[in-house]
């Protein structure tokens, strides 16, 4: 099955129509396991493990041991760093040496973005806007431009396919918009944002791969 999509301007004039590439926009690309395996592998090795508890060998206090092994009637002790004692280690709770990095195949990750890509594109929610420019940084501007598309009220990911500054600056100040280069297309964004809206040059630079 072919994908079509409509370019449109940014007034949502229709201007022409694209078949996306088979190769990549097609039901054989879906595949839900390698998309979560994906998508758990950016969530992990995006993970900064913080918390960090003493073992009793880094616990401050005497390594004397606190009375002699008989005739007290309590039972045998050790130090005072003990994890039974207040004050002492503590036992199975986290450290933040633990390594939470995930690895995954090129070919797999690959495979995987084109299945998340499908599922935009077969739910409509894949926008293609023709390229435009702003001579300066003018959110109000960026604003009215989704407005015309309908996309105001949308969690959008605004896809470019290079740094454009007046761009980027004008549209990164609104709440439910996040800007990403194709390059950096990842499982993450768009399956956490409800539409993809390319330019026409990122939208065409993902379609030749």
């Amino acid at each position: 099955m072919w994908y079509t999509i409509d370019i449109y301007d940014k007034t949502w004039k229709k201007i022409s129509t694209l078949k996306l590439n088979n190769e990549i926009f097609s039901e054989d690309k879906i595949n839900y396991n390698l998309i979560h395996e994906y998508y758990l592998l950016q969530t992990s090795n995006a993970r900064n493990p913080i918390a960090h508890t003493k073992t009793r060998w880094e616990v401050a206090g005497s390594g004397k041991k606190l009375y002699r092994q008989k005739g007290t009637g309590y039972a045998r002790v050790w130090d005072r760093r003990s994890p039974i004692r207040i004050g002492g280690g503590v036992v199975f709770w986290p450290r933040n040496e633990r390594n939470y990095t995930k690895s995954m195949n090129k070919k797999s990750r690959q495979l995987a973005l084109s299945g998340i890509l499908t599922l935009k594109a077969k739910d409509k929610n894949i926008i293609w806007l023709k390229d435009f420019e702003m001579k300066e940084p003018k959110t109000k501007e960026a604003l009215n431009i989704l407005t015309n598309i309908w996309l105001n009220k949308e969690k959008t990911l605004f896809v470019l396919n290079e740094k454009n500054i007046n761009l980027i600056k004008s549209f990164r100040n609104l709440n439910n918009v996040k800007y990403l280069l194709a390059d950096y297309l990842n499982p993450k964004d768009l399956l956490e944002y409800n539409k993809i809206l390319f330019l026409e040059s990122a939208l065409n630079k993902i379609n030749t791969k």
